[in-house]
């Protein structure tokens, strides 16, 4: 009777459609049940776990064992993938790197990095046989990084810009004040040559000028973390940090060739000509100052020792 009456309802379930009574009625008891049916989840919820930590616990040695087999290959495997999405990341940001700016470039891997005090250098995985050439600029997908200072057939060896023998014509970017960015024994990384007399201020963005034919105009450096100025002093004491870290680089971009339009300009050269210029007549006019003063001072001590020698002749 009861499987009489169940296939009775079905059927009249499938022909009344979802709006008919008997969907009514069914909807009406599940939703009488439900706050039953949450109750009887949170009391079976425990039991349940019970029974998991029962069954892991009788479970033979071989199944828990390819158990923790299978979680070794899964924590590798994520680990392998992470890695490879780092890389993708890397190159893909390189890729925009030269895009941006259109660089002719050649991508590298950086292999080793100097192990001694006295230089900042690193290896990378290209070479002359791969287009590269002492001289030509480095950067990362961050910033500039330095220039190939030797070249092999396969690998090559980028001085980076921390380096003391290091120099790069840069600017700061908002006020376009110019100078030379230089290394130094400590790693410290400081844009000198740049007046009292214009802005500069912590935070500013340092970029290179493209003077010199060396680097692409306008590739980020670093940014200014501390500006001094000495009592009469012609020049801020400048220190920059670099958007790139020797120690966190796996792959670089080998810029081999400059276009015209990457290239300081005309009236670039001029303003850094006329930065020279005012540098070197403030120079003149403050050597003028001290001449001027030193003059005044031996002419009162002059004066001084006449009247000493007139007052002890009256006498």
């Amino acid at each position: 009777m009861l499987i009489v009456l169940s296939l009775a309802l079905t059927v009249v379930g499938v022909r009344e459609g979802d709006t008919g009574p008997l969907h009514t009625v069914r909807g009406m008891f599940q939703t009488v049940t439900t706050p039953v049916r949450y109750v009887g989840a949170a009391v079976s919820a425990p039991i349940r776990g019970v029974s998991n930590i029962f069954g892991n616990l009788t479970a033979d040695s071989a199944t828990l064992s390819d158990l923790q087999a299978e979680n070794e290959q899964l924590k590798a495997e994520v680990t392998r993938l992470t890695e490879y999405e780092d890389q993708a990341n890397t190159l893909s940001d390189l890729l925009q790197l030269r895009s941006t700016y259109s660089l002719n470039s050649t991508a590298a891997r950086v292999i080793a990095q100097s192990t001694d005090s006295w230089t900042s250098t690193i290896t990378i995985d290209k070479g002359s046989s791969s287009g590269l050439a002492v001289g030509m600029p480095a950067t990362s997908s961050t910033g500039v990084i330095g220039q190939v200072s030797e070249c092999g057939p396969t690998t090559a060896t980028v001085r980076l810009v921390t380096d003391e023998n290091s120099g790069v014509s840069a600017m700061v970017q908002s006020s376009r004040a110019q100078g030379q960015l230089v290394g130094s024994a400590d790693g410290a990384l400081r844009l000198t040559l740049v007046r009292a007399d214009q802005q500069v201020n912590v935070g500013d963005t340092v970029i290179t000028s493209g003077l010199g034919g060396v680097y692409p105009k306008g590739l980020p450096i670093g940014t200014v973390s501390n500006v001094t100025k000495s009592s009469g002093a012609m020049y801020y004491d400048i220190t920059v940090e670099p958007l790139a870290s020797a120690d966190t680089l796996e792959e670089v971009l080998v810029i081999t060739s400059l276009s015209s339009d990457q290239q300081a300009s005309a009236d670039d050269q001029s303003a850094a000509n006329a930065q020279d210029m005012t540098a070197s007549s403030a120079t003149a006019d403050a050597q003028a100052g001290r001449a001027s003063t030193d003059a005044s001072a031996s002419a009162d001590t002059s004066g001084a020792a006449t009247g000493s020698s007139d007052g002890t002749s009256g006498n």
